[in-house]
Parts: structure tokens; C-alpha cells; sequence
């Protein structure tokens, strides 16, 4: 349906609708407690990218405690901002928060920009969290439109295609902000957000309580499971990664990732991915040689792990080595250091990686020295 074909009244009782019922549902959400407050909205839209809302909350917390206002995250060291997003995922996001922050504070004399052309142009925001952000935390009139909202929309107004195709997510955009009451953008964006969270689910959604339900064309059509159009999935590819666990003495080997590299900032154990033909073990050694410069013995596999990433999935090979001869030198990494297994606990691991570690650190673990 086009935009252009809804009426005031229609576009009128959808908020009058949405809003009463957001008002006598919503959850109570931490981040809600002080919604004049951009910097908490921000952080909490950031986590929300890509991370449910009852993983996010002990996350939402811990950083703020450590990190309670943009100053304070902008002049930290970048290792202690990834530790606080340690196990949250898509690391990206705290390394954009930190650039952001420092922009803000360059920038903005530390105060978060209330406008959404202002905030797009910030590291890690783009539009549906300027949106949000602006919305929420300043009340200006601008739509947010996560992909709860695009399923609420799809369905309501029986948009077929799906919401993924560029004209598609144009339609969307244009349908929410002409549906934006005015003077209530945030609380609209946060209804409608709520209301596809909550509600107006993926899979067998909730019609029979559903504030827009005499609206829905989806529903008056029989399409609540079908709609929004789903786009083919690809297969993700597969890759073995293999890694040393490399011992002198009893201490251990990590090197810290690049910041321009997928998880970069992450410490991890020296290793990479498998080239055609080549045993695990000899992997391992050459990925620490090309990594580090150093010589390693190769000994047994202890550990082996499988993990999925967004785009691709890896099985991890973990091999326990011991260093022969060569100081390790900083060639495919950002740093190195030598720790006791005790120690890695202290730095901000990938999870695949956060596994081997609970099994190093166990008592009486074979892999320890």
C-alpha cells in the first residue's frame, strides 16, 4: 500500500491505538527509567542492534557503571571498553562508541548533538539509531524503524515485498514517518518497537491482543505467517581455524587483533584459517610464524570448538605448543604478551576463544603447566 493512500483517520486511530496501548504494556526497561538522558539511550540503541533485550540489560549496566558518560568512555583505553563488552558480541559496536564519544567530546564539548543529520555522522550511528536517539532523547520528529517496526508495518498495511529490498525499506521509512503523531515521535517509535517485540512476533504472533488488530491487513487477508516476505538464505561457508595454545615455562602467548580486522581489539590465541591442503598442525605453525616470528613445536590437539559468527561459521582447532626460539614481534597483530593462565581473565577474548580459557584455568587442567 502506498503512503499516499492512507488517510489522516487511518494514520490518526493508528497512533491513538498504538500509543494507549504502549502506555498500559510497556515493559520496564532500565533504559526507559531516564529516557531524557541521550547518552543512555545511545548506549542501550547500540546493544539493541543486535542483541535481545534481556541479554542486553546485564550489559547495559556493567557498562554504564564503568563508563557513565561520554567523557568517561572517550578517554578510556580501548582494551577496558572491549572487556565491558566482552561477551555481548559484534565488536565493532563498543570500538564505534569509543570513536564516537571522542568525537563528541572534540566536536561537541562532550554533549551528545540532538539533531538526526548530526548524530548519522557519528562512527556506528546510522539511521534508524539517529532516529532513536533523536526521538527518544530530544523529541524531535523523526522515525526509528527497527526490524520490529518493519514487521509491524508489513503486516499491518500488507506491504508484500520483502523489507530488505531498497524500495522496500523506502516504503517503510516514508509509511512510518507520515504515521508520526505529532509532538510523541518517541513514544510512537518506542510503541511500535514494542509492539513487534512483544506482540506482533516473528513466528505465530499474538493477533487476538494486538492493539492494531482490526487494522491488519495481514490479518484480515490470512498473511500474519507469510508476511514480512522472507529473502533466500545462503549458505554460510565453513572455515577450521587452528590456533596454538603456546607455552615457555608457564606462561602463555596471546596477541591482541587489529583494530581494522573482524573483532579487532580482541586478544586471542596466535593462529588463522587453514589453506587448501594443509594439515592443522602445519597451519598452526605457520599462522604464529607469519603472526609473531617464532619458532613453535607443535604438539596435540586437546581442544576442539565450533562457533557461528553472522556470516560464516568456524570449527576451532586448539593445539597445545610449546615456543622454541624467536622473540615475538608484532607482524600480523597489534601486540603480544606473555601471561599466566591465571591473567587471561583480565583481557577481553572472542568467545570461542573465552571457552579455552575456563578450560585452562580449570584445576588440574591437562593443558596447564
Amino acid at each position: 500500500m502506498a503512503t499516499t493512500k492512507i488517510a489522516r483517520a487511518t494514520r490518526r486511530a493508528f497512533a491513538v491505538h498504538l500509543l494507549a496501548w504502549y502506555e498500559a504494556n510497556q515493559r520496564d526497561l532500565p533504559w526507559r527509567r531516564d529516557a531524557s538522558d541521550p547518552y543512555r539511550v545511545w548506549i542501550a540503541e547500540i546493544l539493541l542492534q543486535q542483541t535481545q533485550v534481556v541479554t542486553a540489560i546485564p550489559y547495559y549496566e556493567r557498562f554504564l557503571a564503568r563508563f557513565p558518560n561520554v567523557r568517561a568512555l572517550a578517554s578510556a583505553r580501548l582494551d577496558d571498553v572491549l572487556k565491558a563488552w566482552e561477551g555481548a558480541g559484534y565488536y565493532a559496536r563498543a570500538r564505534n562508541l569509543q570513536r564516537a564519544a571522542q568525537e563528541i567530546v572534540a566536536r561537541f564539548d562532550g554533549t551528545i548533538p540532538s539533531t538526526v543529520t548530526e548524530l548519522r555522522a557519528l562512527p556506528g550511528i546510522g539511521r534508524y539509531t539517529a532516529g532513536a536517539i533523536a526521538s527518544i532523547a530530544f523529541h524531535r520528529e523523526a522515525a526509528a524503524v527497527d526490524g520490529n517496526a518493519m514487521r509491524v508495518l508489513c503486516r499491518v498495511f500488507a506491504i508484500r515485498h520483502a523489507p530488505r529490498r531498497a524500495r522496500t525499506q523506502t516504503e517503510l521509512w516514508q509509511l512510518a514517518e507520515s504515521l508520526l503523531p505529532r509532538g510523541r515521535a518517541g513514544e510512537f517509535n518506542q510503541a511500535l518497537m514494542e509492539l513487534g517485540a512483544t506482540v506482533c512476533a516473528p513466528r505465530q504472533p499474538a493477533c487476538d491482543v494486538c492493539p492494531l488488530a482490526r487494522a491488519c491487513a495481514a490479518r484480515r487477508l490470512g498473511l500474519q505467517a507469510k508476511l514480512p516476505a522472507k529473502t533466500a538464505q545462503r549458505q554460510l561457508p565453513h572455515h577450521h581455524v587452528a590456533i596454538g595454545v603456546i607455552w615457555k615455562g608457564k606462561r602463555l602467548l596471546i596477541a591482541r587483533r587489529r583494530d581494522n580486522q573482524l573483532l579487532g581489539g580482541l586478544w586471542e590465541f596466535p593462529g588463522g584459517h587453514r589453506k587448501r591442503g594443509e594439515t592443522l598442525a602445519a597451519c598452526v605453525a605457520r599462522e604464529v610464524r607469519e603472526e609473531l616470528g617464532i619458532e613453535i613445536a607443535v604438539g596435540e590437539e586437546w581442544a576442539t570448538r565450533r562457533h557461528a559468527y553472522s556470516h560464516f561459521r568456524i570449527t576451532l582447532h586448539a593445539f597445545d605448543c610449546r615456543w622454541v626460539r624467536g622473540r615475538p614481534r608484532a607482524l600480523g597483530c597489534a601486540a603480544w604478551r606473555w601471561v599466566v593462565p591465571d591473567e587471561l581473565t583480565q583481557y577481553a577474548f572472542p568467545a570461542a576463544n573465552r571457552q579455552l580459557i575456563a578450560k585452562l584455568t580449570q584445576p588440574k587442567s591437562h593443558a596447564t603447566r
